[in-house]
């Protein structure tokens, strides 16, 4: 389809892809288009040379030694939390403690907070996009409480049904009994942002408390958790050009002191006798035991990247990424979008009529395209959509026009090959 939606270079994708040394990597005798981010963008080479250079040069355990490795990499450690205190806003470091990834996050929550917090009868609300791990751990504490989760339901275009005349929309279901919301930011599926500055204000008009899953929108969106007053927030490093195994759970400094311990063991105390342990102050009291001491220290140079790319930069190309893909894709015959959101990230999930998102998946790994397949986790929201799963392509910052075209025509060919 003939299409006029140009992409105005506001900065050079391919300086932006000489960072990224897997770029260059063929796949089936082709150069690798990559367009599976939502699940894990790709590293920078200063990355991965921050990895090496810790391993290489100061390699020591942290906040305990006193000899000049365990000084420089406990400096290294720390610097990279005050980088996301500034990269989020917090108010201090104190309310930033390092995790494995969103997933920790979420559960250090439900288990602590949770436990001391929910009885029977109360109620927590989350929404019919959520990841598994957004799912999973409020079930648990719900059944073991008995207490009742809630769902927010989805129109058809993949927005939340905050105030519907009909549903039971997301307002309609916040009450007295409401003691927690925990809502994603931007669906890792779909794409959709979700208005997380509206559903904080009315969970808090009703004495509840809101987390944010930020796994997607991190690399994306602006985040300001003091603006967004969120109570609980987290992201995972890998989602924003970093290394796996680290993430981020900020919450607020009141909340976080008043919340029992999550696992017990070395860093977290300040003293232990037989008699009695007493613990750490923040942010310390819930980063027991040795931490991904390397990928920490790593994921400071990916937020330094970020930032220093400039994210609204970043995002202005990725919206014309987004724009440009979803008009050629539209355009195949038995292809359909699943997620029309008005407001959405760089993110298309796709069906096509009588063809398994397995078997596109396939047949475009054998032309060296790279995308997701499946339920993405996101297991009710497909039955929500009446599909097993999706083809699922999401785009970076450096992801060209040129991979969407390719993308197009491997799809036509697939389906070719299919009927």
């Amino acid at each position: 389809m003939e299409t006029t939606t140009t992409i105005k270079p506001t900065f050079d994708v391919n300086e932006i892809r000489k960072s990224f040394p897997i770029l260059e990597r063929e796949v089936n005798n082709q150069l690798m288009v990559y367009l599976d981010n939502a699940a894990t963008s790709q590293k920078p080479q200063a990355v991965i040379d921050a990895l090496n250079y810790y391993y290489s040069n100061y390699n020591a355990n942290i906040h305990r030694g006193i000899h000049t490795l365990a000084e420089e990499a406990t400096a290294a450690y720390e610097a990279t939390r005050k980088t996301v205190k500034d990269f989020i806003n917090a108010k201090s470091t104190d309310e930033i403690i390092f995790t494995r990834g969103t997933t920790e996050g979420v559960n250090l929550v439900a288990y602590t907070w949770g436990r001391k917090n929910i009885s029977e009868g109360d109620e927590i609300i989350i929404s019919g996009m959520e990841h598994h791990s957004n799912i999973v751990p409020w079930q648990i504490l719900c059944e073991e409480k008995k207490a009742i989760l809630k769902v927010i339901p989805i129109s058809d275009e993949g927005e939340l049904m905050m105030d519907d005349p009909i549903a039971i929309g997301y307002k309609k279901l916040l009450s007295s009994k409401t003691k927690l919301v925990s809502i994603v930011h931007v669906s890792n599926s779909l794409g959709t942002v979700n208005p997380v500055r509206e559903i904080i204000d009315e969970a808090h008009k009703v004495g509840a408390l809101v987390f944010v899953d930020g796994a997607q929108s991190t690399v994306h969106l602006d985040i300001d958790v003091q603006e967004m007053d969120c109570d609980f927030f987290a992201f995972s490093g890998h989602k924003v050009y970093g290394p796996t195994g680290v993430g981020v759970l900020y919450g607020k400094k009141k909340i976080l002191e008043e919340m029992p311990v999550f696992m017990g063991g070395g860093e977290m105390i300040k003293e232990v006798t037989f008699e009695k342990t007493t613990f750490s102050e923040l942010p310390y009291k819930y980063e027991a035991g040795t931490p991904n001491i390397a990928d920490t220290i790593a994921l400071k140079v990916a937020l330094d990247f970020v930032t220093e790319t400039k994210k609204d930069i970043i995002r202005n190309h990725e919206n014309a990424l987004l724009k440009y893909a979803t008009e050629q894709i539209s355009a195949i015959d038995g292809l359909r979008i699943i997620g029309t959101a008005k407001n959405k990230v760089s993110v298309i999930s796709f069906v096509i009529k009588n063809i398994h998102p397995q078997d596109i998946g396939v047949l475009l790994d054998n032309q060296g395209i790279a995308v997701r397949t499946g339920h993405h986790c996101t297991q009710p929201l497909m039955a929500r959509f009446g599909v097993p799963g999706t083809v699922r392509a999401s785009f970076a910052m450096y992801n060209t026009k040129e991979e969407v075209d390719r993308l197009v025509v491997a799809i036509k060919k697939a389906i070719k090959m299919l009927t």
